[in-house]
Protein backbone atom coordinates (compact mmCIF):
# COMPACT_ATOMS: atom_id res chain seq x y z
CA UNK A 1 0.00 0.00 0.00
CA UNK A 2 2.88 2.32 0.10
CA UNK A 3 2.88 3.44 -3.61
CA UNK A 4 -1.19 3.71 -3.46
CA UNK A 5 -0.40 6.23 -0.03
CA UNK A 6 2.53 8.23 -1.98
CA UNK A 7 0.23 9.15 -4.40
CA UNK A 8 -2.21 10.16 -2.26
CA UNK A 9 0.12 12.03 -0.74
CA UNK A 10 1.13 13.18 -3.89
CA UNK A 11 -2.58 14.36 -4.95
CA UNK A 12 -2.61 16.44 -1.28
CA UNK A 13 0.37 18.10 -2.50
CA UNK A 14 -0.39 18.83 -5.78
CA UNK A 15 -3.28 20.20 -5.01
CA UNK A 16 -2.03 22.32 -2.27
CA UNK A 17 0.39 23.84 -4.95
CA UNK A 18 -2.26 24.40 -7.45
CA UNK A 19 -0.22 21.71 -9.07
CA UNK A 20 -2.69 21.33 -11.90
CA UNK A 21 -1.23 18.74 -14.44
CA UNK A 22 0.18 16.84 -11.30
CA UNK A 23 -3.05 16.43 -9.60
CA UNK A 24 -4.58 15.36 -12.85
CA UNK A 25 -2.46 12.72 -13.43
CA UNK A 26 -2.78 10.89 -10.12
CA UNK A 27 -6.62 11.11 -10.39
CA UNK A 28 -6.17 9.66 -14.07
CA UNK A 29 -4.40 6.98 -11.90
CA UNK A 30 -6.60 6.36 -8.73
CA UNK A 31 -9.40 6.66 -11.55
CA UNK A 32 -7.78 3.42 -13.28
CA UNK A 33 -6.88 1.73 -10.18
CA UNK A 34 -10.80 1.80 -9.42
CA UNK A 35 -12.26 0.82 -12.35
CA UNK A 36 -9.03 -2.41 -11.71
CA UNK A 37 -10.61 -3.47 -8.14
CA UNK A 38 -14.30 -2.69 -9.30
CA UNK A 39 -14.39 -4.90 -12.58
CA UNK A 40 -16.39 -8.06 -12.62
CA UNK A 41 -14.16 -11.06 -11.55
CA UNK A 42 -11.31 -8.81 -9.20
CA UNK A 43 -11.46 -10.45 -6.42
CA UNK A 44 -7.54 -9.50 -5.36
CA UNK A 45 -5.88 -7.02 -2.63
CA UNK A 46 -4.69 -3.30 -3.40
CA UNK A 47 -0.97 -4.15 -2.78
CA UNK A 48 1.86 -2.55 -4.32
CA UNK A 49 1.79 -4.70 -7.39
CA UNK A 50 -1.62 -4.13 -8.23
CA UNK A 51 -1.18 -0.32 -8.45
CA UNK A 52 2.54 -0.43 -10.28
CA UNK A 53 0.66 -2.68 -12.67
CA UNK A 54 -1.79 -0.17 -13.21
CA UNK A 55 0.63 2.39 -13.92
CA UNK A 56 2.75 0.40 -16.03
CA UNK A 57 -0.31 -0.08 -17.86
CA UNK A 58 -1.17 3.16 -18.30
CA UNK A 59 2.20 4.04 -19.41
CA UNK A 60 2.15 1.99 -21.82
CA UNK A 61 -0.95 3.45 -23.41
CA UNK A 62 0.38 6.92 -22.98
CA UNK A 63 3.86 6.20 -25.38
CA UNK A 64 1.27 4.71 -28.08
CA UNK A 65 -0.69 8.14 -27.61
CA UNK A 66 2.42 9.60 -27.82
CA UNK A 67 3.90 8.16 -30.98
CA UNK A 68 0.70 9.10 -33.02
CA UNK A 69 0.84 12.94 -31.61
CA UNK A 70 4.34 13.12 -32.43
CA UNK A 71 3.64 11.31 -36.07
CA UNK A 72 1.17 14.86 -36.78
CA UNK A 73 4.16 17.52 -36.01
CA UNK A 74 3.93 20.84 -35.00
CA UNK A 75 -0.54 20.74 -34.05
CA UNK A 76 0.13 17.63 -31.36
CA UNK A 77 3.21 19.17 -30.11
CA UNK A 78 1.16 20.65 -26.61
CA UNK A 79 -0.21 17.32 -26.06
CA UNK A 80 2.53 15.40 -26.82
CA UNK A 81 4.34 17.30 -24.05
CA UNK A 82 1.89 16.62 -21.69
CA UNK A 83 1.82 13.21 -22.00
CA UNK A 84 5.85 13.29 -22.40
CA UNK A 85 4.76 14.64 -18.54
CA UNK A 86 2.15 12.43 -17.40
CA UNK A 87 4.49 9.63 -19.02
CA UNK A 88 7.92 10.68 -16.60
CA UNK A 89 5.28 11.11 -13.87
CA UNK A 90 4.35 7.53 -13.86
CA UNK A 91 8.16 6.46 -14.49
CA UNK A 92 8.84 7.39 -10.80
CA UNK A 93 6.79 4.69 -9.31
CA UNK A 94 7.56 2.08 -11.40
CA UNK A 95 11.14 -0.68 -11.20
CA UNK A 96 13.96 0.74 -12.97
CA UNK A 97 13.81 -1.14 -16.49
CA UNK A 98 17.13 -3.56 -17.27
CA UNK A 99 19.25 -2.23 -19.89
CA UNK A 100 20.18 -4.36 -23.21
CA UNK A 101 23.22 -6.51 -21.91
CA UNK A 102 21.09 -7.08 -18.71
CA UNK A 103 18.41 -8.53 -20.56
CA UNK A 104 20.67 -10.30 -22.38
CA UNK A 105 22.30 -12.12 -20.11
CA UNK A 106 19.32 -12.79 -18.11
CA UNK A 107 17.29 -14.32 -21.58
CA UNK A 108 20.75 -16.28 -21.77
CA UNK A 109 20.72 -17.70 -18.14
CA UNK A 110 17.09 -18.47 -18.76
CA UNK A 111 17.69 -20.32 -22.08
CA UNK A 112 20.31 -22.63 -20.11
CA UNK A 113 17.78 -22.67 -17.29
CA UNK A 114 14.85 -24.16 -18.83
CA UNK A 115 17.03 -26.16 -21.64
CA UNK A 116 14.96 -24.65 -24.51
CA UNK A 117 16.92 -25.05 -27.65
CA UNK A 118 14.28 -24.63 -30.27
CA UNK A 119 12.99 -21.00 -31.55
CA UNK A 120 9.20 -22.69 -31.04
CA UNK A 121 9.79 -22.24 -26.95
CA UNK A 122 10.28 -18.98 -26.99
CA UNK A 123 6.51 -18.13 -25.56
CA UNK A 124 7.00 -20.13 -22.93
CA UNK A 125 10.78 -18.28 -22.18
CA UNK A 126 8.79 -15.00 -22.41
CA UNK A 127 6.41 -16.37 -19.63
CA UNK A 128 9.24 -17.10 -17.79
CA UNK A 129 10.67 -14.27 -17.63
CA UNK A 130 7.59 -11.75 -17.77
CA UNK A 131 6.87 -13.97 -14.25
CA UNK A 132 10.01 -12.70 -12.26
CA UNK A 133 11.05 -9.32 -14.10
CA UNK A 134 7.65 -7.78 -15.11
CA UNK A 135 8.13 -4.22 -15.56
CA UNK A 136 11.66 -4.44 -15.58
CA UNK A 137 11.69 -5.94 -19.05
CA UNK A 138 9.49 -5.87 -22.19
CA UNK A 139 8.61 -8.41 -23.18
CA UNK A 140 8.52 -7.69 -26.83
CA UNK A 141 12.50 -7.17 -26.01
CA UNK A 142 12.76 -10.74 -24.36
CA UNK A 143 11.27 -12.16 -27.38
CA UNK A 144 13.46 -10.56 -29.55
CA UNK A 145 17.04 -11.04 -27.93
CA UNK A 146 15.56 -14.78 -27.67
CA UNK A 147 15.25 -14.85 -31.34
CA UNK A 148 18.77 -13.55 -31.47
CA UNK A 149 20.28 -16.23 -29.42
CA UNK A 150 18.63 -19.36 -30.59
CA UNK A 151 19.24 -18.49 -34.01
CA UNK A 152 22.43 -19.49 -34.16
CA UNK A 153 24.24 -20.28 -37.38
CA UNK A 154 22.54 -21.05 -40.63
CA UNK A 155 23.75 -23.25 -42.99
Amino acid sequence: MAVEQELNDTLKQAIRGKDLRTANVVRMLKTRLTERTTARGFSGQVDDALVTDVIGSYRKQLQKALAEYEKIGTSGAHQAEELRFEIAFCERFLPKGMDAAAVRDLVRERISALAISDPKQIGRLVGDVMKTHKGQVEAGDVKRVAEELLKGPTA
